[in-house]
C-alpha cells in the first residue's frame, strides 16, 4: 500500500519529517514502503529487471532503530528518520 492510499484510509495523521537522501520529506503517515522510500529518492523511479535499488535507514522508533528494507518491505517512522536509497544500473 503507497503513502497516499495509507494516508486517505486512515485519515489525517500527524506531520513526520523524515530525510531521503540527505533531503527533508514531512509525510502523514506512520509507515512506509520500500517503494514509498525510492520513490521519494527518485521521482524518476523505474521498477525492473534492470535498476536494483537499495534502502538503509537509521533513527527508527525503539521497534526498528535501524536496518535495511526490500521490495515488499514496510517500516514504522518517527521524526528526524534517515533513509538513504541507492539505484545501480544493471546492464
Amino acid at each position: 500500500m503507497n503513502a497516499e492510499i495509507e494516508e486517505a484510509k486512515e485519515g489525517h495523521r500527524r506531520e513526520v519529517e523524515i530525510v531521503v537522501n540527505a533531503e527533508q520529506h514531512v509525510v502523514r503517515v506512520h509507515r512506509l514502503t520500500f517503494e514509498d522510500i525510492v520513490r521519494l529518492a527518485f521521482a524518476d523511479a523505474v521498477f525492473n529487471d534492470d535498476i536494483v535499488y537499495t534502502v538503509t535507514y537509521k533513527r527508527g522508533p525503539h521497534q526498528n532503530r535501524e536496518g535495511s528494507l526490500v521490495a515488499g518491505d514496510a517500516v514504522s517512522i518517527t521524526n528526524g528518520m534517515i533513509f538513504n536509497a541507492k539505484r545501480t544500473d544493471k546492464s
